[in-house]
């Protein structure tokens, strides 16, 4: 479905553009229908940029991007638009996707007339429900409120429904739960799987081990634009074969541990952690 051949993206830097910085360097993955491929890695390792350059909000530098064969980087009018129809991103601050001025609906409303034009007030207001309902809302609670009146987890989950609206096979979730509460984390979570077991592929941005381990057939870790390891997430986790992956791994802290000083554990009073 979706496929990354050799892709890189450069910026000019510096005064006057004198220095070259690579910020993707050599990418190449496939995301099928209903896989979930996690992309993983520190602030700066240039996972945000490949979603983006997805999204066909970055231009790629080098190397292509496919979508069923077809290189996005062509796409215009109303092919464009076909594409947006396939693929559309969830971002990390659910606020911020929203003008705070207008009833957060408005965000779903915005696609009637490019994509729906023919649907009737009935039945628009129909599709519009289930599509709330799909991802655990109560149309009733959320529509006609601004978004200061709405959770980050249930603007969110608006987010999510604006693109299924759109029949979607593929979705980019850009850190999508690291600005919400741990309660609200899995339900996020727990609805991605269920958008997996309908068909839809995944692109899962994270700098979190754990919640790509939880989440992904794939895992893809990136260092410094590069991807340094990837593969089964069950493989890339149980057995790492790059020093970086060990190295990302080893940082996760273990409950059942006290913190480490110095490289040693850190000596337990008599009694604890019997």
């Amino acid at each position: 479905m979706l496929r990354l051949d050799h892709v890189s993206k450069s910026y000019r830097v510096g005064t006057f553009g004198g220095r070259e910085l690579a910020a993707v360097r050599d990418v190449s993955l496939e995301v099928a229908p209903g896989e979930v491929v996690s992309l993983i890695g520190e602030s700066g390792s240039g996972k945000s940029t490949i979603g983006r350059m997805i999204l066909r909000l970055t231009s790629v530098t080098s190397g292509s991007i496919t979508f069923d064969g077809t290189d996005i980087a062509g796409l215009a009018g109303s092919r464009l638009r076909g594409y947006y129809g396939n693929v559309q991103g969830v971002f990390q601050d659910p606020f911020s996707c929203y003008n705070p001025i207008f009833k957060a609906d408005r965000a779903l409303e915005l696609l009637r007339q490019p994509y729906f034009p023919d649907l009737d007030g009935r039945r628009w207001r129909a599709k519009l429900e289930r599509s709330l309902e799909a991802v655990r809302l109560d149309p009733g609670q959320v529509l006609g409120k601004y978004p200061h009146q709405l959770s980050g987890g249930q603007l969110q989950r608006m987010l999510v429904a604006r693109a299924l609206l759109l029949d979607i096979r593929l979705l980019v979730a850009d850190e999508i739960i690291s600005m919400l509460d741990a309660s609200t984390r899995i339900d996020v979570l727990n609805l991605l799987g269920d958008l997996k077991a309908r068909g839809l592929g995944i692109v899962f941005i994270t700098h979190d081990l754990s919640l790509g381990n939880y989440i992904s057939d794939t895992a893809v870790i990136l260092h410094r634009g590069e991807v340094v390891e990837t593969g089964p997430t069950g493989q890339v986790f149980d057995q790492p074969r790059h020093p970086y992956t060990r190295s990302l791994l080893a940082s996760v802290p273990q409950l059942h541990r006290k913190w480490e000083r110095n490289g040693h554990p850190v000596r337990q009073p008599a009694g604890e952690g019997d």
